[in-house]
């Protein structure tokens, strides 16, 4: 399988694929110019066999015809963080033994220098559009291979390249249009970084599978994601909890007429979805009272794409990312690899599927870690109460064995939230002597807030064990989070 087989990119279909700025690109458009790209790439080559080539671009035409037209001429492609700094970009260049890279004309200034350094060829898109070998075939791509390379983000430890093969890519897709209810009427905004599943797969790839408009920018533009949402642009809207926390800021300074425009606007889209991180029981509840949405709130990983979702159609429960996705199978499991069986009872979620990775380039010993009877383990530990998931955390960082007991560090953020003072809450496990670790938060407060940490104990007397109070505090201007909106608790260790 190679991007040719998304059944909407062929040269007859003239609907709108991409809409950036005032522009607007056919998927007939496209697919010449993918086509054109892939054969660019070839050279005199029949097949790039595998070859890992770089994508460091923002959401846009230029984007896809990268990435598709590596794909269709047998390349991995290696998305990128485009707000990377250099240490960073050649870490992922050097661990995914990158060759060439595709960049965007801003991001010459950083790569240029590192890539001549390296032996790394850089790329525009323009660069490979020329006539070339137009009438040379394009090599036969099977869905076993891989189609890229998706860096984790590094929450807990360092990236790895997690292979993704174009089978994986198809249940991944095909599985999403199925659950969401995706169509070719659908409209999408594309704002989220592309070196993340939650922008490539959830997004761009399921809406230009099935024929939908995607309206790319390079980044978040709150103030006019509003005016587009209040125009009615979009039928589906996707996005990470901190970005609903800014739209919800947003919203609640409008003028009354506006706040309404937007609000009816972003009620009458068919689907609003939260993802990549946790979305906060309040952000769910005010975001319903102003929208009349219930966001639908859904669990995946790098490794596994999307498997758990709240329904479509039925119940889409605050603090729950839902039910097992069709094609998935999931498991909750011990620390003894052994199935938890009781509703309630945590457990690692471990997950199969066709839509799991190949496994990590590179990376060995994370791969024999990393799997167990055939099952991925995702780290991630939660409860099931009737059908629904309810994560906990990450087993590594966000559950807190302290005097006996394993706490939630989510579940302690959430009731922080409910602080009248805290804007932002970020829980963690710190080394203690006596108890193995103490609960730890650190937060960020509302304009003209204050707080300290007596008072924050006093304030959770009765509303948490006192077991899961937190015994340190730190008061910050802003959480330290990475791209796709996840704070970075390894970085908060060292300032606690």
């Amino acid at each position: 399988m190679s991007s040719s087989a998304f059944p909407a990119l062929h040269k007859r279909n003239m609907g709108i694929a991409l809409v950036e700025g005032v522009a607007r690109y056919s998927y007939a458009a496209l697919d010449s110019r993918i086509e054109a790209l892939a054969r660019g790439l070839l050279g005199e080559k029949d097949d790039l066999d595998r070859e890992r080539v770089a994508v460091l671009m923002p959401a846009g035409r230029n984007y896809v015809t990268a990435l598709h037209g590596i794909w269709r001429a047998g390349g991995i492609a290696v998305p990128l963080n485009v707000g990377a700094t250099a240490p960073e970009i050649e870490y992922h260049f050097r661990k995914a033994g990158v060759t060439r890279v595709i960049a965007s004309r801003q991001q010459l200034i950083v790569t240029d220098p590192l890539c001549r350094r390296l032996g790394i060829e850089v790329l525009e898109v323009n660069d490979l559009l020329g006539p070339g070998r137009q009438q040379q075939p394009l090599p036969a791509v099977e869905r076993s291979r891989p189609a890229m390379i998706v860096f984790t983000s590094g929450t807990t430890s360092k990236p790895k390249g997690a292979v993704i093969t174009h089978k994986a890519i198809h249940t991944q897709v095909t599985t999403l249009i199925n659950a969401w209810r995706w169509t070719r009427e659908d409209s999408i905004p594309l704002f989220l970084p592309l070196h993340h599943l939650h922008g490539i797969i959830n997004v761009l790839s399921c809406a230009l599978w099935c024929g939908a408009t995607v309206h790319a920018s390079p980044k978040l533009d709150v103030a006019r994601l509003c005016e587009q949402a209040g125009s009615g642009a979009f039928s589906v809207f996707m996005a990470v909890p901190t970005v609903y926390v800014k739209l919800i800021e947003h919203i609640e300074s409008l003028a009354t007429l506006q706040r309404k425009a937007v609000c009816r606007g972003f009620g009458r889209m068919r689907l609003n979805v939260s993802g990549s991180a946790a979305c906060p029981v309040g952000v769910f509840e005010r975001w319903k009272q102003l929208t009349g949405q219930a966001l639908l709130e859904r669990y995946g990983a790098t490794e596994t794409g999307m498997t758990i979702s709240n329904p479509y159609d039925g119940e889409r429960r605050a603090g729950f990312v839902g039910q097992v996705l069709p094609g998935v199978t999931a498991q909750l499991f011990d620390d003894n690899h052994r199935p938890v069986r009781n509703d309630a009872t945590p457990g690692e979620i471990r997950i199969r599927s066709d839509g799991v990775f190949q496994g990590y380039w590179d990376d060995e010993r994370a791969n024999r870690a990393s799997f167990h009877d055939g099952w991925f383990r995702t780290g991630d530990v939660a409860v099931v109460e009737d059908g629904y998931y309810r994560i906990l955390g990450r087993s590594s960082i966000d559950i807190i064995k302290s005097g006996g007991y394993k706490l939630s560090a989510l579940e302690i953020e959430g009731v922080l939230l409910d602080h009248e003072a805290i804007g932002e809450a970020a829980v963690i496990g710190l080394p203690d002597a006596t108890w193995g670790e103490i609960v730890a938060a650190a937060v960020t407060l509302k304009d003209g807030a204050s707080l300290d940490l007596a008072g924050l104990k006093e304030w959770c007397a009765g509303r948490i064990s006192g077991y899961k109070v937190p015994r340190r505090l730190k008061v910050m201007r802003d959480l330290p989070r990475n791209a796709m909106g996840k704070v970075v608790k390894t970085a908060l260790r060292d300032l606690l």
